[in-house]
């Protein structure tokens, strides 16, 4: 059984960073795309940065520039982590790990969004002003 584990996240002044990690374990395919969506309260959930198995990666255009998507596979393991900087208020959400296992590259969100099947349970990232 596939298992997603978030850790990191926190409060933070405007300008500052954090850095979050999410341990994929239990997989066995060598293909796939994970990475990380966030849901701030009253919207939809949306991707953030994305990385897949030939290390080809994605970002938001909100956050380009600012936030860095990175892995470290090891054997039916992944660590990712994501690297963010000069954190704006509106970067306040519950940030998400994801996988989607057996396929070597990203789908565009609405699609990757449906084929998800293994969710962190999320971690709290605050940012304030």
């Amino acid at each position: 059984q596939v298992q997603l584990v978030e850790s990191g996240g926190g409060s933070v002044q405007a300008g500052g960073s954090l850095r979050l990690m999410c341990v994929v374990s239990g997989y066995t395919y060598n293909t796939y795309c994970m990475g990380w969506f966030r849901q701030a309260p009253g919207k939809e959930r949306e991707g953030v940065a994305l990385i897949d198995s030939n290390r080809g990666t994605w970002y938001a255009d909100s956050v380009k520039g600012r936030f860095t998507i990175s892995q470290i596979n090891t054997e039916n393991k992944n660590t990712l982590y994501l690297q963010m900087n000069s954190l704006k208020p509106e970067d306040t959400a519950m940030y998400y790990c994801a996988a989607d296992l057996g396929i070597p590259y990203c789908m565009a969100l609405p699609l990757l969004r449906a084929r998800i099947k293994s969710w962190g349970q999320g971690t709290q990232v605050t940012v304030s002003s």
